[in-house]
């Protein structure tokens, strides 16, 4: 296994924009296989996806590294200091797209996982890897599919550490241990279309939005609780009317919830539902299930990172629950502890993004003593 920044710049060189893997994902699986993992390629439409798994000497726990190869477009290849598929290092700072979101986590597994087996070739329980090239993308045929037909071969997964870019100004000092459900609707009201110099023959859907909205965002939720903030509400998109001399008869409006664990998105969708109907409002809801909320409040595995952080740079992390959605959700539907540690974010989805070669190399620390408090 090569060293911490070669195995970075080895997967960052490679342009590997949703859902194209570029290879990533078969490099990987060449520098698992020699420490003893079975490789199992399980693409879905025109996504990648690898499940890779190397049982232990003894019974013991199913932990689970996951992440993504997969990564936003650069943008303006003129605006970056250097090629963004060119890793470059000047100093300590590693320059490239996807260096912290999140190939540098990756890379940071593979050593991590390298060096454990080194060390402990006798571990006990299951070490595997979930790699999917779909998560920055429509997230429809990654990890969902993936933990789809492993939950129906009766795989057990207890423990799940996902490398999103979970620190904030230093790797460790803040972990998330679940994230906030996301629901987003679209709502159609239905008015009377007409002339706008005779309103009273005619029934403004617009206006008709405009008081559906106000309902909604005039609402207040939940107030959270010891581990979410409150439920929000944001309205994303209106569209209505075509010219300025005709009243529209219908107008659309897209919102978006991010929720906390006091709902699910069934009961969220029906409480709106209920508020929307309330008086002479015609409107219809479709609603898309972007993910439930999840939450590892304590356990083996908060408590192990925990440790390991505080062992390596003195500080206890934040316990978060904050930021938008992770494949870390559809983890969780496994009944798993779902963690996710992993490099700075102050520079992903950014012209330039970039982490600190120190950072990689703390971060691989913080894997290991993972491993080793868990399945060694």
């Amino acid at each position: 296994m090569n060293g911490i920044l070669e195995a970075a710049r080895e997967l960052l060189h490679r342009p590997s924009v949703t859902p194209d893997d570029q290879g990533c994902q078969e490099w990987i699986a060449e520098q698992l296989q020699p420490l003893g993992f079975e490789i199992e390629h399980m693409p879905f439409e025109d996504v990648s996806n690898l499940w890779a798994v190397k049982h232990g000497a003894q019974p013991g726990p199913v932990f689970v590294f996951a992440g993504h190869t997969d990564v936003v477009p650069p943008g303006p290849e003129d605006q970056w200091t250097s090629p963004p598929f060119s890793p470059t290092l000047e100093g300590d700072v590693l320059r490239a797209r996807g260096a912290a979101d999140m190939k540098g986590a990756l890379a940071a597994m593979l050593v991590a996982v390298a060096r454990f087996l080194e060390q402990s070739p006798e571990h006990r329980g299951t070490l595997a890897f979930l790699v999917t090239s779909d998560e920055e993308g429509p997230f429809v045929n990654g990890t969902t599919r993936v933990v789809d037909a492993l939950m129906q071969r009766g795989q057990r997964i207890d423990f799940a550490l996902v490398g999103e870019p979970s620190s904030d100004q230093t790797v460790g000092d803040r972990i998330r241990i679940g994230r906030r459900g996301s629901l987003t609707g679209h709502l159609t009201f239905k008015g009377v279309q007409g002339h706008v110099a005779y309103p009273q023959l005619a029934d403004n859907a617009i206006h008709r939005a405009i008081e559906g909205l106000n309902r909604l965002i005039q609402t207040t939720w939940d107030d959270g609780n010891d581990h979410f903030p409150p439920t929000s509400l944001q309205v994303a998109i209106i569209k209505g009317g075509t010219v300025s001399n005709v009243i529209p008869g219908t107008c659309e409006a897209t919102i978006n919830f991010r929720f906390s664990s006091e709902y699910t998105s069934l009961t969220l969708r029906q409480k709106a539902e209920a508020i929307l109907n309330q008086g002479d409002l015609e409107v219809t809801c479709q609603w898309t299930v972007n993910g439930e909320p999840f939450l590892t409040a304590d356990g083996e595995l908060v408590r192990a990172v925990s440790d390991a952080i505080v062992r390596r740079t003195g500080q206890a992390p934040i316990l978060s629950t904050g930021g938008g959605t992770s494949d870390g959700r559809f983890l969780a539907r496994t009944g798993a502890q779902v963690i996710e540690l992993g490099l700075c974010s102050d520079s992903i989805h950014k012209v330039d993004e970039f982490t600190r070669v120190s950072d990689l190399e703390l971060l691989t620390e913080l894997y290991l003593d993972t491993l080793e408090a868990l399945v060694r």
